[in-house]
């Protein structure tokens, strides 16, 4: 049985709620008491989600040649690389011990990407920024902002009891796992496994414009020095930055090459743009490769790329083309709040955020 047609791009397709810019600035005020609590407890701003990085990378995407029509799209629309960098990070917005169990985050900025921007997308880079999972923890924006006000009230405190928890969570995960079954909000609370970032497929989550078409996004590894580290889980005990310091003894050696995947939407009843908990099914709505990321044995921690990257970039979903305008309720809540998040990290540790070129 053949796919069905994508479903083609129209504004129409997104339901916007009236009071979604209540939520926003909801989504301001919880990120202010983290960012605020955080950088006067370190005397250095760090981001509000994802604060802590794992590993930096320097790499390459090759854009496929001879891409049928509906996957030569936006960056996709004819072959050629560029430069990219790849942030792996946890997705508390205060800097923790490993042992503290948490999803895993892959931000990637492609570089000297050229066309119509969206609108305050300086400069010409494109971001993506994908998790480990390929749904989302909450259906709106609204949800998200009950539980993110409950993470802003435990950012940075109780450090001990959130190991203690972690630990619990991670066994419950297990249980779940070993009947068939998967929870996003135990993991989001510390119940995720903690597995090598090297090894992990990375997903959107939420769906975005891609040209004519709309679609999700995938990162899978595919090489051998990748793909033997998927599922393998890395020993926190011996260090608060354990996993920060497997993956840069593994970049060593690693040549590193994943799939750039696109999902397109075929069917707006069982493959909604509003709702990110609703998984895309891969037997419905198969992927596609139009790209190939690529990164060599390298430092994945050195002072520069700290520098470089983990301070002087932001990542954000709305940094782009106008071709892959991010949609849906928790795309449109995202844009102000890291906005927000990158003027306060700038202005407290008086150091300029910009893109690269």
């Amino acid at each position: 049985m053949s796919a069905a047609n994508p479903v083609r791009y129209s504004p129409e397709l997104e339901d916007i709620k009236p009071n979604e810019q209540d939520i926003v600035s909801g989504l301001n005020d919880a990120f202010d008491v983290i960012l605020k609590r955080t950088a006067n407890d370190y005397g250095h701003a760090v981001r509000s989600v994802h604060a802590k990085a794992h590993g930096i990378l320097n790499g390459t995407m090759t854009v496929k040649d001879g891409l049928p029509e509906e996957l030569a799209q936006g960056l996709f629309s004819r072959a050629g690389s560029y430069e990219v960098y790849m942030r792996m990070s946890t997705n508390a917005g205060d800097i923790l011990p490993d042992t503290i169990a948490l999803p895993r985050g892959l931000a990637m900025k492609v570089v000297g990407v050229e066309g119509p921007r969206l609108a305050g997308a300086d400069g010409s880079t494109q971001d993506f920024v994908m998790v480990n999972g390929p749904v989302f923890q909450a259906p709106n924006a609204e949800k998200f902002l009950g539980s993110l006000k409950m993470l802003a009230k435990t950012t940075d405190r109780m450090e001990g009891t959130k190991e203690v928890l972690s630990s619990v969570l991670q066994t419950v995960n297990k249980g779940l796992e070993a009947v068939g079954l998967s929870s996003p909000a135990v993991q989001s609370l510390g119940g995720a496994p903690n597995i090598d970032p090297l090894g992990e497929t990375y997903f959107s989550v939420t769906p975005f414009r891609y040209g004519n078409y709309v679609a999700k996004f995938r990162l899978k590894p595919v090489s051998v020095g990748l793909t033997e580290l998927t599922g393998r889980e890395i020993d926190t005990s011996v260090s608060d930055d354990a996993i920060r310091e497997t993956v840069q003894a593994e970049m060593r050696d690693i040549r590193g090459e994943w799939e750039f995947q696109v999902q397109f939407c075929r069917n707006l009843e069982d493959q909604p743009i509003e709702d990110p908990t609703v998984e895309w099914e891969e037997n419905e709505a198969p992927f596609a490769t139009v790209a190939i990321v690529s990164a060599g044995p390298q430092d994945s921690w050195s002072d520069e790329k700290v520098a470089r990257v983990d301070e002087q970039m932001r990542f954000s979903v709305w940094t782009g083309l106008a071709a892959h305008q991010p949609l849906g309720n928790i795309n449109r809540a995202r844009k102000l709040p890291y906005e927000h998040s990158a003027e306060f990290r700038q202005t407290f540790n008086r150091c300029p955020i910009h893109e690269p070129r």
